[in-house]
């Protein structure tokens, strides 16, 4: 893959770098390089600019079509909705329940959950998709895309760009707002050009060409924050399901969205599921100007391994085979910058006879669970078995339309007849409440993540399994080897049938309850036990004052590290019980440090009047009461401020926060606990400082003396630097004296620095 930081021209599908030789190329063929108006004919901006309501193309105030949220998110968003003045959902909202789907965890919570998003589809007007029909991505493609839509979603890998649909990830308060009449506001987005030319070889798989392209552009940040467009003579080589398996795993670039031009083979897609109105072709129009572009050879690609512990982690198998070891040692040392003592990590143990060992093979959700993948799998199982030893195989078909298919087609029973286990649609294996791996297993998955934290290990017990991302294919051909690591390009003999899939909607007809539109206002929501609603949250004072509770200086922390998937997951009806979990398997002390700060800023509203004692929380101010003292008397010696003037509270430091799951509880778990900010280099998506930003947290930018746990800082005349719109704020660590900094806040809308100074979203569309 080439990466192109140049503005790039497409014309007549050929791709000109605007470079010195480009520049002369486009002069002959009429283009006026400084004509950004050129920009205007990507396939992007016809959407964004169909879709925009503010009037001004570089601040987009975005309406979108439709929204989706999944069991994880969906109760605390409408709870967030309500509590704000919701009486009906004025667009299409989709309920998936994919996440949640297990009851294994707190007795009945998991289903109340789904009860209340029954009920509140019934309310409010919407759709409610049963457990285990069909994962959130996999209903979306086959029932709510359309060619030139946009659809937000509450879950990280919202992404439809291959079926022409712009989709965006995004935290729970992104849907709120589109619920309460709201717009999505952005500054217009770069996008660059990913032009593909060639045809895959033999044995590579759509998350080969994915985990190819993150692993070009994650480390430099290349595509961070702006929209992937797919074009180019290669895209005619690869089918609907192809195009829809790279597309998916595209959120791994820290891209903000994507969009594929359409053809035929979309056209069929549509068609093939009932919906052929949804179609129309999408091309660039004229000459349409990219921001950057990356050249992507097909051909070129082999079988790949995204080794532990990062999708960009990713190599051709053959050259992880050939020099095992190296690649062993190199992931070991890695997990030492994440784990270091915390659990005894070692690899070498896998490699048996010189080869790589590997325990468990999984084929699941969004990225694996689809039509091809599986057929594919089948074909090279068929005659083939797994063998009885420690290897295990799961299939997960992404819905219940596609499960049909493959009993229908016989492909179940060629993956049954061989040893795998075939399950229901539930995106579980990806984020750590299915198909766990032993402790020091091995396993490949074709899903879109294996982050540390996250597939069920848990570092503070000294519990920890290594996860890897490959094709389903090579997943089959590592299976028919009995769990010897095998690249799919290693069975020229096998033959893959490709048969016709033919989509059976009868299922969803009667599953699926369609209250679009029909509103009951009388229903009564189910409310279980552990619905709870969300705690007050007091507006930003004058100044603030924070202590900070955590340091964390690993590269990235993602969100799985902020706040645990997995068992927690039932939890997240529960802001306060959830909480409990932030940051548990990072910083064990997060929590018990947070809540002496909260307990310290409780009993200050409740000395100087401005609130009652609340939960129990202002009983005691806890051990830090004196370091709380001691540090408004320092900030005394150079402020004229008085204690009511402040708001108190905790904050965390990292480098490189958010990467990952678009999970709004990432931030307000923080938030619940006391949190008033997060000091970081740098956020790692827009997605999580969106998060903290409509939690009333400041996303401060700080790349300067270190802060350390324990630190005070102070941040005086905060909320006027905030209705000033000052980017720079001067702030002070607070020790014996007061050590000047400066913070950045970085691009706040109007909005977004009003929900900041109202303390969270639901105090600012309450007011």
């Amino acid at each position: 893959m080439e990466l192109i930081n140049n503005k790039a021209y497409l014309i007549d599908n050929e791709l000109i770098e605007a470079d010195e030789a480009g520049k002369a190329a486009l002069s002959a063929k009429g283009i006026n390089v400084n004509d950004d108006s050129l920009r205007n004919n990507t396939i992007c901006w016809q959407i964004l600019n169909s879709h925009n309501t503010s009037g001004d193309d570089s601040k987009l105030k975005i309406k979108f079509d439709k929204i989706t949220s999944h069991d994880i998110t969906y109760v605390g968003i409408i709870q967030t909705a309500r509590a704000s003045g919701l009486t009906e959902f004025p667009i299409p909202y989709v309920l998936t329940n994919c996440h949640n789907s297990l009851c294994a965890v707190g007795g009945t919570i998991n289903e109340d959950d789904h009860m209340f998003g029954l009920t509140c589809a019934k309310k409010f007007g919407g759709v409610y998709v049963p457990p285990h029909q069909a994962v959130i991505h996999q209903f979306a493609r086959e029932m709510l895309a359309g060619c030139g839509k946009m659809i937000l979603g509450s879950d990280s890998h919202t992404r439809y760009g291959a079926l022409g649909t712009m989709a965006v990830g995004e935290g729970g308060g992104e849907l709120a707002k589109q619920l309460l009449g709201r717009t999505y506001d952005i500054n217009r987005p770069d996008v660059i050009c990913v032009y593909l030319t060639g045809a895959p070889s033999y044995g590579v798989g759509p998350h080969d060409v994915a985990l190819a392209l993150v692993a070009a552009t994650f480390d430099s940040g290349f595509v961070k924050n702006k929209v992937l467009e797919f074009v180019g003579p290669g895209v005619k080589n690869l089918s609907a399901d192809f195009r829809i398996g790279i597309d998916v795993m595209t959120t791994e670039t820290t891209c903000l969205s994507s969009i594929w031009e359409t053809d035929e083979k979309v056209e069929e897609w549509f068609a093939i599921h009932g919906r052929t109105e949804e179609y129309k072709p999408l091309k660039p129009t004229g000459a349409a100007q990219y921001d950057g572009a990356v050249r992507v050879d097909l051909s070129a690609i082999r079988p790949m391994i995204a080794m532990p512990f990062h999708p960009s982690k990713a190599y051709a198998i053959a050259d992880v085979k050939a020099n095992l070891a190296d690649y062993l040692h190199d992931c070991e040392e890695r997990a030492k910058v994440s784990f270091g003592d915390k659990c005894n990590y070692s690899l070498m143990d896998k490699i048996i006879d010189g080869k790589l060992y590997v325990e468990q093979g999984v084929i699941a959700g969004c990225a694996g669970g689809g039509f091809e993948n599986i057929c594919d799998a089948a074909d090279i199982l068929d005659g083939a078995d797994i063998g009885n030893g420690k290897f295990s195989l799961s299939v997960y078909p992404a819905s219940m339309p596609v499960y049909m298919e493959l009993i229908k087609n016989g492909k179940a029973a060629a993956l049954t007849a061989a040893g795998a286990v075939i399950k229901t649609a539930f995106c579980g294996p990806c984020f750590g409440a299915g198909d766990t791996p032993a402790n020091n297993a091995f396993s490949i998955r074709h899903s879109t993540r294996n982050f540390p934290n996250r597939e069920g290990s848990k570092i503070q017990n000294g519990q920890i399994s290594s996860v890897a991302l490959m094709d389903a294919k090579s997943i089959a051909a590592t299976a028919a080897n009995k769990g010897f690591l095998t690249g799919a390009d290693e069975l020229e003999g096998v033959k893959l049938s490709k048969p016709k899939y033919f989509f059976d909607k009868s299922i969803y007809d009667k599953r699926v309850l369609d209250c679009v539109g029909k509103a009951d206002k009388n229903a009564e929501i189910h409310f279980g036990p552990n619905i709870k609603d969300w705690p007050a949250m007091k507006e930003l004072s004058d100044n603030l004052l924070v202590k900070v509770v955590s340091e964390i200086h690993d590269p990235v922390t993602t969100t799985d590290e902020l706040i645990p998937s997995g068992e927690t997951s039932s939890f997240r009806s529960n802001p306060l019980g959830l909480a409990e979990f932030t940051l548990s398997r990072k910083d064990p002390e997060y929590v018990a440090e947070a809540k002496k700060a909260r307990a310290v800023e409780k009993d200050r509203q409740v000395r100087l009047g401005l609130d009652a004692d609340e939960n129990g929380f202002a009983a005691t101010a806890g051990e830090i009461k004196a370091e709380y003292e001691k540090a408004l008397s320092v900030i005394a010696s150079k402020f004229s401020v008085t204690e009511k003037e402040i708001s108190f509270g905790s904050t965390i430091f990292c480098n490189k926060p958010g990467d990952g799951s678009a999970r709004e509880q990432a931030a307000s778990c923080q938030k619940v606990l006391g949190a008033w900010a997060n000091i970081a280099k740098e956020y790692a998506t827009k997605r999580y400082r969106s998060n903290l930003i409509n939690w009333g947290m400041l996303p401060f930018l700080y790349d300067g003396l270190e802060i350390h746990k324990g630190d005070y800082v102070f941040v005086p005349d905060v909320r006027k630097a905030l209705i000033e719109k000052n980017d720079c704020i001067k702030a002070y660590i607070v020790r014996d004296t007061l050590i000047e900094v400066e913070f950045s806040l970085g691009t706040l809308t109007d909005d977004e620095r009003k929900i900041i100074l109202d303390g969270c979203l639901i105090n600012f569309y309450r007011e």
